[in-house]
């Protein structure tokens, strides 16, 4: 049975803008699409997705998860409900169905969002990557990829991937394995668009109910793998590590490298965009202090570049092992991270 879906030649007017994650960047440009004027920065922010979490008991190559965001659809879920946006959300059991439902709504002249696998690895049998307009050396395996197809020419998808600064397409083939990938996550050809979008919705009650969560997470989560608690946690444990372990001790500091600054935008990206948020909202609520806490946090966010840059150093041997120097980097980043958000709390009582 030949389930390849047929040629068109449709492209709705779309304005592609590169952003610095996926998720916020894909659902900011749909409701931009819609007519609400919103930035990347406060899309994330009003969603409340900014964290830390330390999650030993999911392991990725048998080492834990480290998390610097709400997991994958808390961006879009946060968002959209602080503003009383519908949505459309849909899966499928048969990518023939997926494909299908798609090329129909482009039929319609409906901009879609689709959450696929962003990750392409090469296949003994030589054969196509999933996105294959990834760069080889930029495609690792993750199923929560979130992009915007705008039509179809032929049968390559016109797509504004939100991490790209250029428009590009994807062949059929390459986009139904990347929709129905296996695995964790997996996405089951997701597919999701706003129902209505409102042109000028009232940010401010969103604003301060976000900042208020975000704090309050941060600081007061009661499970002490999360928010500062889990930035301290891995802080104490990274001063325990065992010099004699040294093998074991570089793969784990490689992979909070890797989870921190390869993933997304990493630990200090989230913290940049955060700012950015804390800025726009500074001039929404007319709380200039804001912009004060706005330059601490991107200072904090340095702090964790500095961390990365050391860790990744004592990794290939440009640096001394110091694991209480990574510590203490940890814990002036989670003690600093603490009176902002205290101060935040203060600030939007």
């Amino acid at each position: 049975m030949n389930d390849a879906q047929p040629a068109l030649d449709i492209e709705i007017p779309f304005d592609h803008q590169q952003s610095a994650h996926c998720e916020s960047g894909a659902i900011a440009a749909l409701l931009r699409h819609g007519g609400l004027s919103i930035s990347e920065p406060m899309a994330f922010g009003i969603s409340g997705a900014l964290t830390f979490a330390y999650l030993p008991f999911i392991k990725f190559g048998g080492l834990p998860l480290f998390a610097y965001r709400m997991p994958p659809g808390r961006v879009i879920h946060g968002l959209t409900r602080r503003l009383g946006i519908p949505m459309h959300y849909e899966t499928f059991k048969h990518p023939a169905a997926g494909m299908q439902t798609l090329d129909q709504n482009l039929s319609e002249l409906l901009t879609k969002g689709l959450i696929n696998k962003e990750e392409a690895r090469f296949r003994a049998s030589n054969k196509a990557y999933w996105l294959s307009y990834f760069p080889p050396d930029m495609r690792f395996h993750f199923n929560a990829h979130n992009l915007i197809v705008y039509g179809k020419r032929g049968r390559n998808y016109l797509i504004g991937d939100p991490v790209i600064d250029i428009r590009v397409e994807c062949d059929e083939d390459a986009l139904k394995k990347a929709r129905f990938t296996r695995g964790v996550m997996a996405p089951h050809g997701r597919l999701y668009y706003p129902l209505s979008v409102p042109k000028q919705p009232n940010l401010a009650p969103a604003i301060v109910k976000a900042i208020r969560f975000t704090a309050w997470m941060m600081l007061y989560t009661p499970i002490p793998i999360i928010g500062v608690h889990g930035i301290r946690m891995v802080a104490r444990k990274l001063r325990k590590l065992n010099p004699n372990n040294a093998h074991r001790n570089k793969l784990l500091l490689g992979h909070i490298v890797r989870m921190q600054e390869e993933i997304g935008t990493g630990g200090a990206g989230f913290r940049f965009l955060y700012a950015s948020f804390l800025q726009e909202a500074a001039d929404v609520l007319a709380k200039p202090a804001l912009f004060a806490i706005a330059r601490d946090l991107t200072e904090v966010g340095d702090e964790w570049r500095r961390f990365a840059l050391h860790a990744a150093k004592m990794c290939k041997g440009r640096m001394p092992m110091d694991y209480a120097l990574l510590a203490d980097q940890l814990r002036q980043c989670a003690d600093s991270e603490a009176g902002i958000y205290r101060r935040l709390r203060a600030e939007v009582k």
